[in-house]
């Protein structure tokens, strides 16, 4: 395989180099690679390295794409671990069923989904992905087949939910779907003007609406500091009788753009306009479900906007508070820096405990940010902000990690000591080697 061949994250960093092995049949043994670790491989949405395996093999598992198994009266979907979350939703929206969990892009496979234990815009009413898996079968590199649920290796079930693919390969899941009526969401965007009225509005949001997130302008400060718009939504009504799947992207990204194209300069402008285009408090909509919880997927290779070093996603939760001093901090720190992020998302996380023992969502206030890669600085920024959320009490999100360090890592999961034990020692990352590494 050339280095232009190589799999990548989404961030495209860091550049690594290994081996691919295409799996074709989950009743297949996995291969023997003596001296060498492997790791499953998706769709590669992953951010950082917990998708890689530097100098190893990954298990490319995409061609595991059957759908075994569709109970269209209970709301049941089993299916092979490859089968993208693009390719169910096809399947399931005109039965009018539902994802009752989906992250912010839906090619992603269900493999990637459990590995990563992803959340979406209704995590405080429905909790993680991990919550609405009913069981699947996990394959260990010794040829031991698992059936793991919360009633049957339930170690091994939790172990493996948001254990970041290192527990062994996933071969099927069986998933609980949503009952819907339309395919349509009623949708109101909310325009706020500071940080205080984000968390007075989003009380009362996750009170009335099942998803709810938020759009910030990072570089504003002084008054300003915390504004941005608020989606919240709901699934429409029977009266709204409309069970359309979603359409293919219908724009791309061709080229790499260059660096200079994403600066502060070009960020701000981007925001001010993006903050200001809505002229009232208050718009209503009833949109297509793709464009509620999915308006990057129109867009094919949007990381291509960042040029060919990439960037960093940083997405961080930290508990609440009465102040919410740490995230006024982070905003604070990141003007000051000139650095901003024109995809800025900031989320409340609720009380539902995920079944993964790794899992990253926790009670408290998640905020996601991207930041082109500028070397150093970048870096140095990234660093500072990982102190205030190690102050806070905090964590770092690993399926958008490139760089945090051991300690970072260690510190705010304690839990992966005992972890250490459920990793099959065939099985490695990039990711695992980096955070685990001596203190």
């Amino acid at each position: 395989m050339t280095p232009s061949d190589q799999p990548e994250s989404w961030g495209r960093y860091p550049r690594t180099v290994q081996s691919a092995c295409p799996l074709f049949w989950s009743t297949e043994r996995l291969p023997q690679t003596p001296g060498r670790t492997v790791l499953p491989f998706g769709l590669g949405r992953s951010y950082g390295d917990s998708c890689l395996n530097d100098k190893n093999v990954l298990l490319l598992t995409r061609s595991l794409d059957h759908i075994l198994e569709f109970d269209v009266e209970n709301g049941l979907l089993r299916c092979e671990a490859g089968v993208s979350l693009d390719e169910i939703l096809r399947l399931i929206v005109p039965h009018r069923w539902f994802l009752p969990t989906t992250p912010g892009t839906k090619f992603v496979t269900v493999g990637g989904a459990i590995a990563n234990d992803v959340h979406g815009k209704n995590h405080h009413r429905a909790g993680t992905f991990g919550c609405q898996v009913a069981r699947f079968e996990l394959l260990r590199s010794n040829g031991e087949r698992w059936l793991c649920s919360p009633s049957h290796n339930r170690e091994w079930f939790e172990a493996t939910i948001g254990g970041l693919g290192l527990t062994g390969l996933i071969t099927w899941a069986e998933l609980k779907l949503r009952r819907i009526a339309s395919s349509q969401l009623e949708m109101e965007a909310v325009k706020f003007h500071d940080l205080d009225e984000f968390f007075a509005i989003s009380a009362d949001s996750d009170r009335r609406f099942e998803y709810t997130v938020a759009w910030l302008d990072c570089l504003a400060g002084g008054n300003s500091l915390g504004r941005g718009i608020f989606l919240r939504g709901n699934h429409a009504g029977p009266e709204v009788n409309i069970l359309a799947p979603h359409r293919p992207p219908h724009i791309a990204v061709p080229l790499d753009f260059p660096e200079v194209a994403l600066n502060h300069f070009s960020i701000r402008a981007f925001n001010t306009w993006y903050y200001s285009r809505q002229g009232r408090k208050t718009v209503a909509h009833t949109v297509p479900y793709d464009r509620f919880f999915y308006p990057l997927d129109a867009i094919n290779h949007w990381n291509r906007i960042y040029g060919r070093r990439g960037f960093f996603q940083y997405q961080f939760v930290v508990p609440m508070t009465s102040d919410q001093q740490s995230i006024r901090r982070m905003l604070t720190r990141i003007t000051a820096s000139g650095q901003g992020s024109f995809l800025a998302v900031l989320k409340t996380f609720g009380a539902a405990k995920s079944p993964g023992l790794l899992s990253f969502p926790r009670p408290g206030v998640t905020l996601a940010l991207d930041f082109p890669n500028r070397g150093t600085g970048t870096l140095a920024l990234l660093e500072a902000l990982d102190r205030i959320v190690l102050d806070a009490g905090g964590r770092i999100y690993p399926a958008k990690d490139a760089r945090m360090s051991p300690r970072m890592f260690q510190e705010s999961y304690p839990e992966w000591r005992q972890f250490r034990q459920w990793i099959d020692p065939q099985f490695s990352s990039s990711f695992w080697r980096r955070v685990t590494t001596a203190v």
